[in-house]
């Protein structure tokens, strides 16, 4: 950003008002003085080429001062949110433009770099933790397949194993919550199109749906991937039919997922979308499945949230309105 004199927005506009009515009383003025001279059509012609002519500056000037610095900090923001790096825009106008075009660009920067040191922190940990895991198995393997092993050994070398696999399972689970918070699904989808796959998907679980011809704001594969989440949490506490139910109305889009399952108790509500909390964790849970949904949905600017329910759990999925 080079320094340059920028005017100030006031002065813009001030000035295209002034432009304005002075070219109102010039009118007046060349109309009244130079009409009797040279004639009152031919007046009315020098009259209507130099508004016309002042007009196009003046349609420049706020051109190239305020709608060329507005439609390239739109795109900029528009390839941030692609996902791409777009070089920062080059012309930004009065010096409201331009400080806001500064903190627009210091923002998308900060949030990239933040997600990118998230994203370097859970490569590094996971990386890191793969090779005592890699020993830790092949040690087991090796005092498995020796055969000497008694009865007390065998089963803590069992315990060690289980531990081995449940600390890999996390770390999937940690790289998936990092790339849940980067990746985009942008399009749009509805139930209608998703409930064949999900329902080859989990067969076990009858599944219905209302409002299948809604569109909501979000590609196929992302919202899969949040509801094949929540499907797994609704089977794993003994739901055998969900209800998928999608609207919309003034404030955006919604899908809400009600099961019969055994439900939330009260004690875990407030906890259940926090990282590595689950109830499960002697039968292999990571405790990450919904903190995966609910970054996904984040990067939608979309919200998840439990709602009370008699039966089973009920979860309500809301996109705003204008997202996607």
């Amino acid at each position: 950003m080079t320094r340059r004199w920028r005017p100030s927005l006031g002065f813009v506009l001030g000035g295209a008002l002034a432009a304005t009515l002075a070219m109102s009383f010039a009118g007046l003025v060349t109309l009244r003085y130079l009409g009797p001279v040279i004639g009152f059509r031919h007046a009315a012609i020098v009259l209507g080429l130099t508004i016309a002519l002042a007009t196009a500056v003046l349609g420049w000037l706020l051109v190239r001062l305020l709608l060329r610095p507005i439609h390239a900090l739109e795109a900029y923001a528009e390839a941030q949110e692609q996902g791409s790096e777009p070089a920062p825009p080059q012309h930004f106008g009065t010096r409201e433009l331009h400080a806001t075009a500064r903190r627009v660009i210091a923002m998308a920067e900060a949030l990239r770099d933040r997600e990118a040191t998230i994203r370097s922190f859970t490569d590094h940990v996971t990386h890191e933790i793969k090779t005592p895991v890699a020993a830790i198995r092949a040690a087991s393997e090796l005092l498995e397949d020796g055969g000497a092993l008694g009865t007390e050994d065998a089963r803590l070398v069992a315990e060690i194993d289980g531990a081995r696999a449940q600390i890999e399972a996390q770390l999937v689970a940690l790289r998936d919550v990092a790339r849940s918070r980067e990746t985009r699904y942008l399009g749009q989808t509805s139930l209608q199109d998703l409930m064949p796959g999900l329902q080859a998907d989990w067969p076990a679980v009858q599944l219905s749906s209302e409002g299948g011809s809604v569109l909501l704001p979000i590609a196929a594969e992302g919202l899969s991937i949040a509801l094949g989440h929540l499907l797994r949490n609704a089977a794993e506490n003994g739901a055998d039919h969900v209800t998928l139910h999608a609207a919309s109305d003034a404030r955006g889009a919604q899908i809400s997922i009600a099961d019969n399952g055994s439900g939330i108790s009260p004690g875990h509500a407030e906890r259940i979308f926090d990282p590595f909390f689950t109830t499960r964790r002697a039968d292999g849970g990571t405790g990450m499945g919904l903190s995966v949904v609910r970054n996904l949905l984040y990067a939608h600017r979309a919200t998840i949230r439990l709602v009370p329910s008699t039966d089973g759990s009920c979860f309500l999925i809301r996109f705003p309105i204008g997202e996607a």
